[in-house]
């Protein structure tokens, strides 16, 4: 029997995938770089940074530094501005803290994720959460879930993950925790197939993980 749960963010609590990848491709275009959705999407499955594509290009640090700054800045404005919402989290999330013990586990940096939930309340529901800075090599490494393990002080067969992309799955699978991945559209191109279940809606979770045995 499942008893921990451990929540990815981007694109699973809240709908910021498709923002991020916006902030990046502005910057990078500020350096005369573009930055294809598939070519971000195929990095974001392995863990590789969008910038990479400056540095090939020959693009000095300090340039490269200077952008970044603006796509932090660009998404934040995202965040404040764009509807980010997915439906039925809160319901869900009630309903799953009444059986289990839920934290957070996400690459979002600090600053972006105190914005995001100032005037939200879905961290009510969560014992922690582990930002980037709280672990030293993020995902696909297994790392971050693993702190979420140490944390709760739980085995991984007593844990389950829920994600949205193909890198928080193999950070999920190299911790040897069994990882639910709830549909996306903006991931819907990456490979799942070594995901434990599959579902289409956050709403759906509560069937899904108590279906799951271990």
């Amino acid at each position: 029997m499942k008893k921990y749960i451990l929540f990815d963010h981007d694109g699973v609590l809240v709908e910021t995938e498709q923002w991020y990848y916006l902030a990046n491709e502005r910057a990078l275009a500020s350096l005369g770089i573009d930055l294809p959705r598939d070519v971000y999407l195929a990095n974001m499955a392995n863990g590789v940074s969008a910038w990479e594509r400056a540095r090939d290009s020959g693009i000095a640090e300090s340039e490269i530094g200077r952008a970044r700054e603006q796509r932090n800045r660009y998404y934040q404005e995202y965040l404040m501005t764009e509807d980010i919402e997915i439906e039925g989290i809160l319901e869900t999330l009630a309903e799953l803290s009444g059986t289990y013990r839920m934290g957070v586990v996400t690459t979002a940096k600090p600053p972006d994720f105190a914005l995001i939930h100032e005037k939200r309340s879905i961290l009510d529901h969560m014992e922690f959460c582990l930002t980037r800075g709280d672990y030293e090599r993020a995902k696909p490494h297994p790392e971050p879930y693993l702190a979420g393990l140490e944390r709760f002080g739980a085995p991984a067969a007593e844990a389950v993950v829920i994600e949205d992309s193909a890198r928080g799955l193999k950070s999920a699978v190299g911790a040897g925790i069994d990882c639910i991945v709830v549909a996306n559209e903006f991931t819907a191109t990456h490979d799942f197939s070594t995901a434990t279940a599959r579902v289409a809606t956050f709403r759906e979770l509560p069937a899904a993980i108590a279906g799951l045995t271990g």
